[in-house]
């Protein structure tokens, strides 16, 4: 297929509301209020990460099947099904079920965000960047999808404080759960209003050129995926940088139980780490595009396992808010670098745009097996660790797989020279 042209303006914006709205119910939640939603759903660290490996098993089963049907469909229609689906799934979700539901609910968003979702939103963003801006369309995406977690979860945090009658101490489990309800009502509510929009709006006229370009031969598809040595290297690094995204999951949770934040304290550093990634990928996704993607991603990597390597040590205690800051900071900038050019540097490994979905299909069934494993192993930790010493722990993990992709991140940049 020849080269095309960056795409308009209004259908990256698109992309980035759907990027990341489609999450915010089966993560972001979670993410920026753990302690809170912990409470509320009566869970344990090891039961919530739990529900992820639920969701992360569905998921690894729609990554390979979703992206085939991504190369036969429009992303938009995909995409627009998969967030009205999501949305559905928060109505059940505002009526707090019990665990055994809560399990079916997070499976069930594993199919939706994945097997409809996933394949189509990479190949869309392919699409949109063109052959000269795939830095600048990656780091515009998951910077976009930051901001725009950034800016659901403040708003979020706000609905949650303005709804409580009392002080979060003071306010009963009935008055928690009913807060946090108007939380899950709006993100669905959200979720729902731009799958609409991606339905009638999100249109680009390469779309249709594209679907001429795609084999119906699935499993020739997949063959000549598996034969791209660059996809073997992908997995890895996409693993790796995977478990350092996993571990925003825990910042609210260390900022309440080692720095012994309020509820809402912690949420709003939930939220406002979030705010680093897009300052960060769109930074360096328009740089990329000038150098080499994979030389940023090594440096990422090695922003990531300092930061880790410090956390990890335990040197952080109550008293030191700002050495805190800083050294979360140091562990999102790596974390965001490596996550904003994974998919940017297909180009540099030689993955033609025709199959792109085929092949996040199969490089996310490894690339995202930390759905399975990290959280119940995180959730194992901090239960039977209470305090600094099981997010020690936890760190320690993120300094291993910082390692490892820092070197299958060496070998790609040295194959595709």
């Amino acid at each position: 297929m020849k080269n095309i042209n960056q795409g308009p303006l209004f259908y990256i914006i698109l992309l980035i509301l759907a990027g990341e709205a489609v999450f915010i119910l089966p993560y972001v939640l979670a993410r920026v209020f753990r302690p809170t939603f912990l409470d509320v759903f009566e869970l344990s660290n090891f039961q919530l990460g739990s529900l992820f490996s639920v969701y992360g098993a569905v998921a690894l089963i729609s990554y390979a099947y979703g992206g085939v049907i991504a190369d036969k469909f429009l992303p938009r229609k995909l995409m627009a099904l998969s967030l009205l689906l999501t949305a559905l799934g928060g109505l059940i979700m505002a009526t707090f079920p019990p665990y055994l539901v809560l399990q079916i609910l997070f499976g069930y968003w594993g199919f939706t965000t994945v097997f409809l979702f996933w394949g189509a939103m990479i190949k869309a963003t392919r699409l949109w960047g063109g052959s000269l801006s795939q830095g600048k369309a990656f780091g515009l995406l998951d910077g976009g999808r930051g901001l725009v977690a950034a800016s659901i979860s403040s708003f979020g945090v706000f609905i949650f404080s303005f709804i409580l009658t009392t002080d979060i101490e003071s306010a009963t489990f009935i008055e928690r759960q009913e807060a946090f309800k108007y939380v899950i009502l709006f993100s669905s509510l959200m979720i729902a209003l731009i799958g609409v929009s991606v339905l009638f709006f999100m249109k680009m006229k390469e779309e249709e050129k594209l679907k001429r370009f795609a084999s119906s031969n699935s499993i020739k598809n997949i063959k000549s995926v598996l034969k791209t040595p660059s996809v073997w290297l992908l997995m890895i690094i996409i693993m790796s940088a995977y478990v350092g995204y996993k571990l925003t999951d825990i910042y609210s949770l260390y900022a309440s139980d080692v720095m012994l934040y309020d509820q809402i304290q912690a949420a709003e550093v939930g939220a406002l780490q979030l705010y680093l990634r897009p300052i960060v990928c769109i930074t360096i996704g328009f740089l990329s595009d000038k150098t080499s993607g994979i030389s940023w991603i090594i440096t990422g990597f090695i922003i990531m396992l300092l930061g880790a390597t410090i956390f990890s040590l335990g040197v952080i205690k109550s008293s030191m808010d700002l050495v805190f800051f800083l050294s979360l900071i140091i562990v999102a900038v790596g974390t965001y670098a490596v996550r904003a050019l994974y998919f940017a540097v297909f180009q540099e490994g030689k993955i033609p745009l025709s199959i792109t979905g085929t092949a996040v299909g199969i490089i996310s069934i490894v690339g995202y097996t930390p759905d399975i494993f990290a959280s119940p192993i995180m959730g194992y930790l901090l239960d039977s660790f209470p305090g600094v010493l099981g997010h020690q722990y936890v760190f320690g993990m993120l300094v291993i797989f910082s390692i490892l992709g820092l070197l299958a991140s060496i070998k790609f940049a040295k194959l595709v020279r």
